[in-house]
């Protein structure tokens, strides 16, 4: 089922194109709420609450860019909302996180995806918010900005000292790579 068919159905109410987009999209869906949330029934929960809104607001899909990013956006919508409810979003200065990571560090080791992901939910949740915004899904920081209640200036901070702290957690592994 192509795009357009699906988005038709969906607007028609159609459990069988429901169905077939949670199958189709659950998976990368789920892959996106996990980067915000750190506990997996959380990001399920936000998932499911994701396809509830898509069926509910279909109608408003505009054929501007694609269904799946559209989707996408919900997600991310639904688990900043998540997160901005569950978590204080850290968005003052921290100076203990404000360093670079060490220049002795190797660049001689793997690092799995799941540790990554580790060391992605070891940010507090402003940090994560920001470099998954910005890093992963491409905002910019007027969107960023927008999107979380806070100023350009403050998103680029936010960004800053989440690589910063990155870069430390990936150093403390033996990884050296620009972020």
């Amino acid at each position: 089922m192509n795009e357009l068919d699906l988005v038709k159905a969906l607007q028609k109410g159609d459990a069988k194109a429901q169905r077939f987009l949670y199958e189709r999209y659950a998976g990368p869906m789920l892959g996106v709420c996990m980067r915000y949330l750190k506990n997996e029934m959380d990001a399920e929960e936000v998932m499911i609450n994701g396809f509830m809104k898509v069926y509910q607001n279909v109608d408003r899909f505009e054929q501007k860019g694609s269904f799946e990013g559209w989707v996408r956006r919900i997600m991310v919508n639904e688990a900043l909302q998540h997160l901005r409810k569950q978590e204080i979003m850290h968005m003052s200065i921290e100076k203990e996180h404000n360093y670079l990571a060490s220049e002795d560090a190797t660049a001689d080791s793997d690092m799995s995806a799941e540790e990554m992901m580790e060391m992605l939910h070891d940010l507090p949740a402003g940090y994560r918010a920001v470099f998954n915004l910005y890093a992963i899904e491409g905002y910019s920081h007027k969107e960023i900005a927008d999107m979380l209640n806070i100023s350009e200036g403050t998103s680029k901070s936010q960004l800053s000292k989440a690589r910063a702290m990155l870069q430390r957690m990936l150093a403390q592994q033996g990884v050296m790579i620009a972020i």
